[in-house]
């Protein structure tokens, strides 16, 4: 099961370690599966959540921030491409860690992560999931909405895109199910995101 989807800034250039992680755009699956804090009232179960979510976000960009520095590759000084410049998801710093009890959700939980350019991506899932299918489901949904959402091109806002966002989670998470992707049944899935956004 996927807790919850998110989408944060990554600030990997020399001169971006003083900006704060940013969360752009979160979804949230399972309620339940996430700490409510022993908040009693909707507003403070409300930013309980939000604080969980900025605590992913936060771990995942360190996680990415590392991974550049261990990969020994120059980050670009570029972090934004050009629109019509193609990104290879294959290339992209990925990785996964464990959050344990209590930091920041009332149960275990596994968080895998992928960065491309200035972007993280994350998928908060049980630690019983099968790590593989988690990782390809998590590159399909980023391919898709690098490709229909047009993220990595100059002047784009997640945050206005959020509907788009919510048609390819239901497409490929629904309701925070796992799928088996095979290649047939993924590209399925991408025609029928295609007609779903009308391209």
């Amino acid at each position: 099961m996927v807790h919850a989807f998110l989408i944060h800034t990554v600030h990997c250039r020399p001169g971006d370690e003083a900006g704060p992680c940013r969360v752009l755009y979160s979804r949230v699956f399972s309620p339940e599966g996430l700490d409510k804090g022993g908040c009693r009232d909707v507003e403070k179960e409300r930013l309980c959540r939000r604080e969980q979510i900025l605590a992913v976000a936060r771990q995942a960009e360190s996680a990415c921030k590392l991974s550049q520095q261990a990969s020994g590759k120059p980050a670009s000084d570029h972090p934004l491409p050009l629109p019509d410049d193609s990104v290879s998801l294959q290339d992209a710093p990925w990785g996964v860690f464990r959050l344990l009890r209590g930091d920041p959700f009332c149960e275990d939980k596994t968080v895998l992560w992928l960065g491309v350019h200035s972007l993280g991506f994350a998928l908060v899932c049980d630690p019983h999931e099968n790590l593989m299918v988690a990782e390809s489901a998590l590159r399909l949904v980023v391919k898709l909405l690098l490709e229909h959402l047009k993220l990595l091109s100059s002047g784009s806002d997640v945050v206005l895109k959020a509907d788009k966002t919510e048609v390819i989670l239901g497409r490929l998470l629904p309701h925070g199910q796992l799928l088996f992707l095979n290649d047939q049944f993924a590209r399925g899935l991408e025609r029928e995101v295609a007609a779903a956004l009308g391209k």
